[in-house]
This record gives structure tokens, C-alpha cells and sequence, in this order.
């Protein structure tokens, strides 16, 4: 049987930038970073003496997407273990290329270290920024990136073999713009509590595969139920929507604290948004508001200034989904990995 790695381990050929690091080049580089290094070099350079000091787990910041962000307590070994399963289910091999653009603060930049030191990736490290590749025409097997950061990067995604992205949701315009890109790009699925991804699906796909050892169910309202016993001791229950297709698959419908009540009638706005994609030249998202006569109404929030709706922006909704009505906003507020707030602005 083959050992698994643990948290000490570092790859023999893990590299970042260029050179090839073991853990006490990596702890000196961490020194460096916090004493000289700009912010994003800070936080890595405290996760790496996080990672590599006498604990067993290390502590992690949720992003506050559907709540107060908090801060919980992650086991090293299963960060360990859910960096083996995505290499396994993308098939990333010893050496391979990687680019590192997100934020460490958070558990999705963490878990990009973790890959290249359990796998053995030759890891690019860059600044977070919206757009990553401006200035970079390296070509890389693989990369993770916020959706924000895969629409500025369209022109040179090609450079990239395989791209996760998530963080957010991909919006149905862009999606139609990734599949266009000769890269294999993959939609993840997942949350602070699973280590990031359990599940991800091919760009132009409606279902989401679980990653080696997951399995999954659903409960009694058909929200998800993740059963991953090398990432988590505890059965996750979940607050999103879905549809199995099989053991190993699902289709996300949208989220169950999302869900509209107008007049009886349940509407589910992530589906009516992908209805309206590609109709509205701004972001946008629909929530329901309070109303005395039905009450919840559906309202369809959009960014930016006040503009005058097409007529044929709501053809193809079904009687129940046409929003009752529009808000502008000027700037929507969001998380840290580009979530919209939509509490945050249903309050506002």
C-alpha cells in the first residue's frame, strides 16, 4: 500500500518561482515574507509557519457569503487529503506548472500551497489581482481563479491547460464565453467547511461530480448532504438545493435561504437569473423583498445607474418569475472571492 503523504511532507519536486524548496527554505522564505514582503506575501508567509508548526490543524477564515465571516478549525491532514483528491481527479502530475493568484488569507490560496507542496507542482506565486495574466504569457498546466478574474483574462486563458474556478458562481454569460476557450475549464463546488471543492463539472455541463471519496445525499428539503470522511469527521448538511442525478452527481438549483415565497408560489432565483443572462448589460441578481399583499415580491436588482429595461428582457419567464419590480444599485457590495452580498443589499 502506498504511504500517504502527511503534513510534514514536502514534494521533492515541489518548487515556487523557480526554485525548489524544502520546508526550511520555505519557513525562511515565510520569515522574509512577513518582515518584508507586501500584504499578500504577509499572509502567506504566516500560513506557511501555521502549516509547519507542532499543531495538528490551523485555523481558517470563512468568506461571510450568507453570514458574519468567522473562523474555524481545519485538520492539516485533511487539507492534505483533499489536495490528493483534486489531484487525482484532474490528474496533475509531479512538475506540472501551476499558477497561484489567489488571496492566502483565504482557504482557496492556502489549499493552491498545499497542492504544490503534497503534489510536487512547479508553482508560480502572484499577486492577487482582477487580472492576473495581463502581464504573464507563461504557459501553465493549471490554475485556480475567482470568476471575476477568468472574464478579465479571457484573451490568454488558453495559456492555462486546466482552470478551476470558484469562489462564485460562473454567471451563464461567461460560461458561454469559457466554453469558447481552448482550455479545459471546470466549475467547482464547495465551501470553507469542505476545504474548498468536493465536486466540479466541465463548463457547458449541468452536473457536478464528486471528487474521490464523497459521496452524497440529500435531506428532507433536497438540500445536498456531503459525506467525505477524510475531509471532514462530520456529515455536512448543506443549505443549497439540488437534484441527484446519481451517486456521483447533481445538479445545484439554487439556495434554499435564497428561495422567494410570493403568494405561495416558491421561485427560485438562481434558476430565473440564468433565464435572464445575457439580457442585461450590468450584474444583476432577484430576491424578494417584503409585501403586504403577497408576502414576499420578487424584485430584480441591477448595478449601476438607472437605465430603461428592453421589453423583451422578461420574454422567456414563466408568469410567477416576471420580477414585480427593478432596483438599481449603484455598487453592489461583495466578499472577499466576489460573492454579491444579496442580503447585505435586499437590507439596503
Amino acid at each position: 500500500m502506498t504511504n500517504i503523504p502527511t503534513y510534514h511532507n514536502v514534494h521533492h519536486r515541489f518548487k515556487l518561482n523557480g526554485f525548489p524548496l524544502d520546508r526550511d527554505d520555505l519557513c525562511r522564505i515565510a520569515y522574509s515574507f512577513i518582515k518584508e514582503g507586501d500584504d499578500y506575501e504577509k499572509h502567506c508567509g504566516l500560513f506557511l509557519l501555521d502549516w509547519f508548526d507542532d499543531k495538528t490543524d490551523i485555523e481558517i477564515n470563512t468568506s461571510g457569503t450568507t453570514g458574519t465571516p468567522k473562523t474555524i478549525r481545519v485538520s492539516k491532514q485533511a487539507m492534505v487529503n483533499s489536495a490528493l483528491a483534486t489531484g487525482d481527479f484532474f490528474d496533475l502530475q509531479p512538475g506540472d506548472k501551476a499558477l497561484h493568484c489567489l488571496p492566502t488569507k483565504y482557504i482557496a490560496g492556502k489549499m493552491m500551497f498545499v497542492r504544490g507542496f503534497i503534489l510536487g507542482l512547479d508553482m508560480e506565486f502572484a499577486a492577487p489581482s482582477a487580472n492576473p495574466l495581463k502581464y504573464d504569457d507563461q504557459r501553465y498546466d493549471f490554475a485556480a481563479l475567482v470568476p471575476l478574474q477568468a472574464e478579465n483574462s479571457l484573451k490568454r486563458l488558453g495559456n492555462i491547460r486546466k482552470i478551476i474556478i470558484g469562489g462564485a458562481k460562473i454567471n451563464p454569460m461567461l460560461e458561454k464565453k469559457l466554453e469558447k476557450v481552448n482550455s479545459k475549464i471546470y466549475e467547482t463546488y464547495g465551501m470553507t467547511e469542505t476545504i474548498t471543492h468536493i465536486a466540479a463539472k466541465q463548463v457547458g455541463d449541468s452536473a457536478f461530480t464528486v471528487l474521490p471519496n464523497v459521496t452524497i445525499s440529500y435531506d428532507d428539503n433536497n438540500c445536498l448532504v456531503i459525506h467525505a470522511p477524510r475531509i471532514s469527521d462530520d456529515v455536512i448538511v448543506t443549505n443549497d438545493l439540488v437534484e441527484l442525478v446519481n451517486e456521483n452527481q447533481f445538479v445545484f438549483l439554487g439556495r434554499r435561504d435564497n428561495v422567494v415565497n410570493s403568494g405561495g408560489i416558491k421561485l427560485i432565483p438562481e434558476q430565473i437569473e440564468a433565464k435572464l443572462a445575457g439580457k442585461i448589460n450590468a450584474r444583476f441578481f432577484v430576491a424578494g423583498i417584503p409585501d403586504e399583499t403577497l408576502g414576499e415580491k420578487l424584485v430584480l436588482f441591477v448595478e449601476g445607474k438607472e437605465q430603461p429595461m428592453a421589453e423583451d428582457v422578461f420574454a422567456g419567464l414563466g408568469k410567477y418569475e416576471k420580477p414585480k419590480e427593478v432596483r438599481f444599485v449603484p455598487h453592489f457590495t461583495e466578499t472577499g472571492s466576489g460573492k454579491i452580498k444579496r442580503k447585505e443589499m435586499q437590507k439596503q
